[in-house]
């Protein structure tokens, strides 16, 4: 543990994915999640209409999570802070948006408010992200805060939120859609609030 000047404990950051299997994490029913040279790896067919997600088997609250995704094609999504429904959806709560549209690195809750924040023009230009290259994703959420970075840029920030504050990280695969993505060098750091 590390202490910061002003006292609070910090965690190092630990793997929430060891790059060799699936421990840790649970898929929901809809497409294909294996691990294929140190990635994560979805899949799903168009004619799938279930999104297909793989959820951590632990809860997080306060945190800085770093991962790489890869968007082949389809839409994905980073959840947090998420919980298990009975929907054909499977879960509730934030995702940092994965796709091929300029709308990655926006925040959408899913069984709540819907759109949250999309990038702007200007932060579009800055972060530099392509479908189809690995990309860095940083998420901090601590109580209300929540920052999301997409290749060091911020592209999200959200302040006295009041949207769940404990829950599942999840990779989601969009149901209806021919789904390729990929995560790696998934790690998380504890954070008190």
């Amino acid at each position: 543990r590390l202490t910061s000047p002003a006292g609070a404990q910090e965690e190092a950051f630990q793997p929430l994915f060891d790059g060799k299997s699936l421990d840790g994490w649970t898929a929901t029913p809809g497409g294909t999640w294996k691990v294929v040279d140190g990635s994560i790896v979805g899949t799903s067919p168009k004619s799938e209409r279930r999104h297909g997600i793989l959820l951590t088997d632990r809860q997080f609250s306060d945190f800085v999570v770093k991962a790489k995704f890869r968007l082949v094609s389809g839409d994905s999504g980073f959840y947090f802070r998420a919980g298990r429904v009975n929907s054909s959806v499977g879960v509730h709560g934030f995702q940092v948006e994965v796709d091929t549209s300029q709308e990655t690195g926006g925040l959408y809750e899913t069984g709540g408010r819907g759109w949250v924040h999309k990038p702007s023009a200007e932060v579009v230009k800055k972060r530099g992200y392509e479908k189809g290259q690995w990309t860095d994703l940083e998420l901090s959420a601590t109580g209300g805060h929540v920052v999301v970075k997409i290749n060091g840029v911020v592209s999200t920030e959200l302040k006295n939120d009041r949207g769940r504050t404990k829950g599942h990280f999840g990779l989601q695969l969009h149901g209806g859609q021919e789904m390729r993505v990929e995560y790696k060098d998934i790690v998380i750091r504890m954070v008190e609030p």
